[in-house]
This record gives structure tokens, sequence and C-alpha cells, in this order.
């Protein structure tokens, strides 16, 4: 371990501005997070182009305690007023709603905030622990084993939450081939140009980020009318009872371990974290029958495991350069712009991003537990924002920060095209964390195969060399016949069932 690396990560946060910058992206995420129609990826694409000039390292850990602040923030409405802020936060509100119902909010809400908090941290020291172990075994990759890595993050894509495996892939596929515009950087041959050198260096992701999830969305919610929120009732806040602890601690733990892990997984994402921490919570408990209704153990299951995702998603962002979400991929691209190399030698050049944002992540976690409960009953109310002032403000921000990126106007116009292209997308069941990896991670793709076709002297055969790529390579092929083989491996065992 690091010693040196350590104290200065811890340095360059602990420091009056450092924490003020991460207390505010707490402030933030929490409000953006209550906020239905709003999500934390797209308020860390729109903070991007706006910390180009902060320090790089107090940048990404602003990004990372937003991401962790707007988690918690969708379970607040989802308590108050059965409205999730973000996806994650539905399964919040089976229990949490009918909790508030019954007079039970600031329960709820008090159980939410310590599963969160519990969830985080403890994943937190897992994330600290598992991403420079991960890392040490990946530096000794070659270009072949980096590209069999990327394209098994990118067969990922398949089992990602969504309405179709094949809509998810294609994304992806676009995302690649956006990615792939401008000069080649082996051969120099232009690609997609089409005679405007503006285009040579390619398309920068930040204008193309913030346009895919802001003005995408901002399009989809114009087409809805302003629905009528219930007024908030006061709300108390309580602590869960050495009665609660004693119950929930177990599910705690259980949907924390459960989190981590998918977090990790590429592509998963704290979603399907949530989920599975919820049912998980029900098949364990000695009160099934309570759920639905207003069971603490339902709150707590789901807001740990989405919570204790967030710490896991940073995992191969950091170790590998895999993006483990639709967020960290935005991080990752933040990595890039902000001159580090993703992946192993980030953890060897720069070790100390990983310890700087372990204690920004931290400190966020500690923050949104007082922040968000305090501010319960006023986070809820933003809610009565009627969208014909919210929107055309995210539609100022977002135009200025693909400004600010560069200073051009071209950027802009990427940013509108992204986000009418990203409209008509969503209309048509194909999500925008799909395409933003395989932008992402297109560039990586192609970057390792020309190195690794440089080396095998144009052998392509060659990769089946490496028992690590052979390795990369069955489980990307696992991976992209998962949602074929499900169903039939779901009849298989229904058979056996009915079978005497």
């Amino acid at each position: 371990m690091n010693i040196d690396a350590i104290l200065t990560g811890v340095q360059l946060i602990l420091t009056p501005t450092s924490i003020l910058l991460i207390l505010v992206s707490v402030l933030l995420g929490v409000t953006v997070g209550a906020l239905p129609g709003l999500s934390s990826t797209m308020a860390v694409a729109l903070l991007l182009p706006f910390t180009l000039g902060l320090d790089p390292v107090v940048a990404i850990a602003m990004m990372a305690a937003l991401y962790c602040a707007g988690t918690f923030g969708g379970s607040i409405t989802a308590i108050l007023i059965n409205a999730p802020g973000a996806p994650p936060a539905v399964a919040t509100a089976l229990d949490g709603y009918p909790l508030a119902q019954r007079g039970e909010a600031g329960r709820a809400l008090g159980v939410a905030a310590i599963a969160s908090v519990g969830g985080g941290i403890l994943s937190l020291f897992i994330f600290i622990a598992a991403a420079p172990l991960l890392a040490s075994v990946a530096l000794s990759f070659r270009p072949q084993e980096y590209f069999a890595l990327t394209l098994f993050g990118l067969s990922m894509l398949a089992s990602i939450s969504g309405k179709s495996s094949l809509r998810n892939l294609i994304a992806g596929f676009f995302g690649v081939l956006v990615s792939t515009v401008g000069i080649h950087m082996v051969t120099g041959i232009e690609r997609f140009t089409f005679g405007t050198s503006v285009l040579y260096e390619g398309i920068d992701f930040v204008p193309v980020l913030i346009g895919i999830f802001a003005i995408s969305e901002m399009l989809k919610q114009s087409q809805a009318g302003d629905e009528v929120m219930e007024r908030i009732r006061s709300v108390a806040l309580r602590l869960p009872s050495r009665d609660d602890l004693r119950r929930i601690w177990a599910t705690i733990l259980r949907s924390t371990g459960i989190g981590t892990i998918i977090g990790i997984l590429p592509a998963e994402g704290t979603t399907v974290a949530a989920i599975m921490g919820y049912n998980e919570a029900k098949r364990w408990s000695k009160h099934p029958e309570e759920f639905g209704k207003g069971s603490i153990e339902g709150v707590a299951g789901p807001e740990a495991a989405n919570n204790a995702g967030t710490s896991g998603a940073m995992v191969p962002t950091l170790a590998l350069g895999i993006p483990g979400s639709g967020t960290t991929a935005v991080i990752l691209a933040a990595l890039i712009m902000h001159g580090f190399r993703p992946g192993p030698f980030l953890m060897r050049e720069n070790p100390e991003i990983l310890y700087a944002i372990f204690t920004a992540m931290l400190i966020a976690n500690f923050a949104f537990l007082f922040i968000g409960l305090l501010g319960a009953k006023v986070f809820s109310m933003i809610t009565l924002i009627p969208r014909t002032f919210l929107w055309p403000s995210v539609f100022c921000f977002a135009v200025v920060g693909a400004f600010a990126y560069q200073q051009q106007m071209f950027d802009v116009w990427v940013m509108l095209i992204a986000g009418l292209v990203g409209f008509l997308a969503l209309r048509h069941g194909f999500g925008p964390a799909p395409f933003v990896m395989g932008l992402v991670l297109g560039e990586l793709i192609e970057k390792n195969w020309s190195q690794s076709m440089i080396i095998f002297n144009s052998d392509w055969t060659r990769f089946f060399d490496s028992p690590i790529c052979n390795l990369f390579f069955v489980m990307t092929a696992l991976s992209l016949s998962s949602p074929f083989l499900k169903p039939v491996i779901k009849r298989l065992f229904k058979r056996r069932s009915v079978t005497p």
C-alpha cells in the first residue's frame, strides 16, 4: 500500500475548497435525485465541462460525490409522494410509500438513510481493497488482452437492464461507430469527416453526453403535461430505533454484498442491484407477508444495494477502464478529458486519485445523511416546480456547458443533434447508456486492435495464443447469448419441477 499516495489523495480532498465543492455536489445530487425525470447521470454530464478549471482529482471527486447523492435522493420522493426520482428508487417506493401513508414517513426516511450510508460505506472499503488488486493483475495485460477485455465489456450491453438486448447492442454499435469519426491513429485515413477539418480529431464526447442525457430527456418530458403532485405532509425525522436496527442489520449486510457485486459487473447498474436487494430481503425475511404493505426491510434492502452499487461500479471503471454503469461511463470520459489514462495505468501513475475518490465518496455518504434528512420536506416540494420552469433551465445549462468545453459553436450543434437523435432513440426503446458505453469503449477497442495487429503482423489468429484472451472471448460469447439462454433454462427448470 502506497502511504504517500494515500496522504496525497486525502490532502487533495481535505481542504476547505474541496470539501465545499463536494458538499455542493451532494446538495445538487440529492436535488436532482429527488426530481422525477432528472438523473444523476444527466447531472454528471452537465457538470463535466464546468470542472475544466478545477484540479482534475477534485473534479472527478465532485462527480463521484454527485453520483452517490443522486442515488439516495430518489428515495425521498419515492417514500413521501410515491414518485421515485431515480429508477433504483422504484423498489424503495414499494414499502416506503405505504409507511408514509400510515404516518411513518420519518421512520421510513431514517431507515433509508441509515441503509444507504451503511451500504455505501461498507462497499467503499471493498472498493478500496478490490480496485488496486484488480489493477495489479491487469498490469500484466498486453494490447491483445485489453482488446478482449474491452470486447467483453461491450458484450455486457446485451444483459443491461432495458427493453431489448438487441436494441442495447445496436445502440452500443452506433456508439462505437461515432467513436471512429476522425483520422485513424495508425493509417492516417480520414473517416466520416466529410471534408470538414473540425472533425479531423473526432467528435468530442462531452457535447454528445450532454445532448444524449439532457436534451433527449427534455424533449421526452415536453410531451407529458405537468403531473399534479400531492402536497407534502409534515415530516418529522426519526432515526431507526434499536428494534429497527436489530431487524435490518442483516438485510443491510446482505444487500451491500449484492449491490457491490452487481455494481462491479459492467453495465448492470444500481437499478438491478436495488431490485435484487429488495427480492433477497423478502426471501430472507421472517415476515415476508409485510412486504408491499410497509416493511422497513423492504426499504433497507434496495437502499443498501443501490448505494453499494455506486462504489462497486467505480471498481472496473478505475481499475480496468470499463464503466460499471451509465454514470461511471461519463466519469470515465471525465478521466480522459482531464488527462488521466483509465485502467491499471491510472492506478500505477496516479494512485492518489483512488484515495481521493474514496475520501470524497466517504464524505458524500455522511453529507447526504444530514442534508437529505434534515431537508427532506424541502426536497420533496421541489417536485412541485412546473416543467415550464425546470426544463428551460436545464436547456440553458446544456448550451453553456457544451460551448464552455472548447468555446466553439460546433459543439453546441453536436449537442443538439445528439439530443434529437437520443429522443428519437428513446421513443423506439433504445436507451442512452448502451450508446454512451459504446462511445467511450469504442476508442479503446480500436486502439488496442490496431496495436495488436501491428504486434501480430496482421495475423488475427494469434489472439487465440493468449489464455486470457480465450477466457474473455468465451465470457463474451456467454454474455451475448445469455438473453437467449435464460428463457430456455427457465423452461427446463419448469419441466423438471412439473415432472414427478
